[in-house]
């Protein structure tokens, strides 16, 4: 019996340890896992929340950019981290919508394999060309590709990146098979198209809004249900006619599964005041982001749509044959 008294209360003890520890927790730097290259939108996004959210905390959360398999290779690590609320990641719709189709061997479940957070930011997509392309609207856009479907090319930063699974999205809706001409990164696909070497191209509003506005190439719609006071000009798409067509590369904050609720709880409450702050918020519609709802901000809003997004992206993808290297 005493063996068991002990038994039971050393049980107890590491209980009440592990309690404690949440319950001072933060008590040391946190590690944010972003799966994209330093200066990207993801980054920037990550690097503007966290500024306010260490300051909630109390303790720095320090940025780590672990790059590769569009994304897929930083969120593989970061899932697999101890689950204490330490080491945290700033997922996108590609890493948490996309991936399941364009990765057969995936080692993470979107659906399944985090705690959501909360959403950082929405990220709009935009229909741009070369700014000598005929077609003066969005309608006269999509007839001239469909007119011109042997010769018209479509630019992307690769296989699994915003630009070509929104890309491919567009081609889907609208019903038209331009050649795909893939990039190693965003800045070639942009120069390209800057030169008039290729046609059009759907990315985020961070990349192609210096050179929407500079003239560099034109805008024919942005992919959300407002316009962005970023580029008051350009037309949504419902306005120009292709209401269906609407999408976001989304960044939301995660952590791995099994994380505490408490710790979570004080991870939101963190991000929900980030994105209450005046300059926070500021910061991020200057880059042309979208502040999201208070329902998206939310860990049950996250997981909505993250089971949403691999829903949709998953049978376009599939059907399109698209399969990351």
């Amino acid at each position: 019996m005493k063996k068991i008294a002990l038994a039971l209360a050393a049980v107890a003890g590491i209980a009440a340890t592990g309690a404690q520890a949440q319950q001072n927790y933060p008590n040391r730097p946190i590690t944010m896992i972003v799966p994209f290259a330093a200066g990207g939108p993801t980054d920037v996004v990550a690097r503007i929340v966290t500024d306010h959210m260490s300051r909630t905390l109390g303790q720095q959360i320090v940025i780590e950019n672990v790059a590769g398999a569009g994304g897929t290779t930083g969120i593989t690590r970061a899932a697999q981290s101890q689950p204490d609320g330490y080491t945290i990641m700033m997922g996108h719709m590609g890493t948490h919508g996309a991936a399941p189709a364009l990765y057969p061997n995936l080692k993470y479940d979107p659906t399944k394999d985090f705690a959501p957070i909360g959403m950082a930011a929405g990220t709009p997509i935009l229909i741009v060309a070369k700014k000598d392309l005929p077609a003066s609207d969005l309608k006269g856009f999509i007839e001239y590709v469909k007119t011109n479907a042997d010769k018209v090319n479509q630019a992307h930063a690769g296989v699994g990146s915003v630009s070509h699974t929104t890309g491919v999205l567009f081609d889907s809706i609208v019903g038209t098979k331009p050649t795909m001409v893939a990039y190693r990164g965003t800045g070639p696909a942009l120069n390209d198209l800057m030169a008039g070497t290729v046609d059009f191209m759907t990315d985020q509003i961070v990349n192609v809004a210096p050179q929407i506005q500079g003239g560099n190439i034109k805008a024919y719609a942005i992919a959300t249900p407002e316009r962005s006071p970023a580029l008051p000009n350009v037309p949504t798409t419902k306005e120009a006619g292709l209401g269906d067509y609407q999408v976001s590369a989304w960044n939301a904050v995660f952590a791995p599964k099994g994380t505490p609720n408490d710790v979570v709880a004080k991870l939101n409450d963190a991000l929900v005041k980030a994105l209450a702050d005046e300059n926070t918020k500021k910061r991020l519609l200057d880059l042309g982001g979208v502040i999201p709802s208070a329902e998206e901000q939310s860990p049950e809003g996250l997981q909505k749509l993250v089971d949403s997004e691999v829903a949709r992206w998953t049978p376009v993808l599939q059907a399109a044959g698209a399969k990351a290297e």
